[in-house]
């Protein structure tokens, strides 16, 4: 062996890197929990090091500012969110299955994700007023969702499974409706019944909307 490949001096710098990226994404974890329950202005570099059992200081070494931290909590929940509802979504074997999939998936990420329920509910319910980044951010990701469902709607429009006749975008609307009521009530009441009539208000809507 040549050089200091092999060296362990050389191989320590990626292991310090390595663990601090997991640091950091256990943190942003926690703080994306704490922010649906306390809300993303709530969440400061104090509360965060207090909810994790870490120094400020330590916590500056991973974010720069309140600000800094926010955007990169609304990253780690959005990435969570791609993951549980989006990504398994894709392997529907048609637009329609694709559609539904997409709405049940969103209300198994309420009831599993975090103790406030969907995080970008959350978010986008607390921002609305509030311009800057973070709004921004929340605004962005209610489009890019909305703009998903519409798709589906489209293809299975495009497929024969949905009347032509349908509005895309309102069926889309509706549907995102009776998703982010689920959401409010099963954070209020912390039971399923919410979640069980969304399921059954979903089905009875897109069977109104099937071609006949």
């Amino acid at each position: 062996m040549t050089g200091h490949e092999g060296h362990p001096e050389t191989r320590r710098p990626r292991k310090r890197r390595s663990d601090g990226e997991r640091s950091r994404n256990a943190i942003l974890r926690e703080a994306a929990q704490l922010a649906t329950v306390e809300g993303i202005d709530g969440l400061s570099i104090s509360r965060l090091a207090e909810a994790v059992g870490m120094s400020k200081s330590g916590l500056f070494a991973h974010f720069g500012s309140k600000e800094e931290l926010q955007l990169a909590t609304i990253e780690t929940a959005g990435a969570l969110f791609a993951e549980q509802v989006i990504a398994p979504a894709a392997a529907a074997p048609t637009a329609l299955a694709r559609l539904r999939q997409l709405a049940e998936n969103y209300l198994r990420h309420v009831e599993g994700a975090y103790p406030g329920g969907c995080f970008f509910a959350a978010l986008t319910a607390e921002m609305d007023t509030h311009p800057g980044p973070v709004r921004d951010q929340a605004v962005h990701f209610m489009d890019g969702w909305l703009e998903r469902l519409e798709v589906a709607v489209r293809d299975a429009q495009a497929e024969g499974a949905i009347d032509p006749a349908e509005d895309a975008a309102q069926l889309a609307y509706e549907l995102e409706a009776y998703l982010i009521l689920a959401n409010a009530m099963f954070v209020i009441r912390r039971e399923s019944t919410p979640i069980d009539r969304a399921r059954g208000a979903i089905e009875r809507r897109l069977a109104a909307a099937a071609r006949t």
